[in-house]
């Protein structure tokens, strides 16, 4: 199979948050859709391997924090490239609580808040169905996409992101 075929799929970069008890934590995440419209329902794929899937399943609720192209790329990777699960992923960064999840205060599109309604669970990832509660756009702003990520800012995939490719796995060039 011609993998690369994959790469046409038209993906964001987002930063997935949620509590961990009494503390902030998250991850990046490029595989998020709309489902519906009325009620707003959207989902989302994490890896069972990142810290924040556990979180996601416990608390029920999460944040999809919206980058836009001009994103510190040291954000991208101090949430897609570390575990939360040893490391504060929001130290000295500023969020706010919206209801029981944490939001960032950064250079945001905008975000959306979320109550897990319903999971099922593939090999590797867990594709959370989940309805929007609140949310906020900031205007003017252009959304990052997945190949604005690699082609532009040349970011890489983290070995848990669904696109990701090991090392020595043939790609075609784009």
């Amino acid at each position: 199979m011609d993998q690369t075929a994959l790469y046409d799929l038209s993906y964001g970069v987002y930063l997935v948050t949620v509590m961990d008890g009494n503390r902030p934590t998250g991850c990046v995440v490029n595989s998020i859709m709309q489902v519906t419209s009325e009620p707003a329902t959207v989902a989302l794929s994490v890896s069972h391997n990142n810290y924040t899937n556990g979180c996601i399943a416990k608390s029920g609720r999460l944040a999809i924090n919206i980058l836009p192209q001009d994103a510190n790329p040291k954000l991208i990777g101090r949430f897609g490239f570390r575990s939360g699960k040893d490391f504060n992923k929001f130290e000295s960064l500023p969020y706010e609580m919206v209801g029981s999840t944490p939001v960032l205060k950064t250079n945001l599109c905008g975000w959306l808040v979320c109550e897990v309604i319903n999971r099922m669970e593939t090999a590797t990832h867990t594709v959370f169905l989940a309805k929007v509660t609140d949310g906020k756009r900031t205007p003017g702003k252009t959304p990052m996409t997945y190949a604005y990520y690699h082609n532009v800012i040349k970011g890489k995939s983290p070995k848990n992101a669904p696109t990701y490719q090991a090392p020595g796995k043939e790609k075609l060039p784009r």
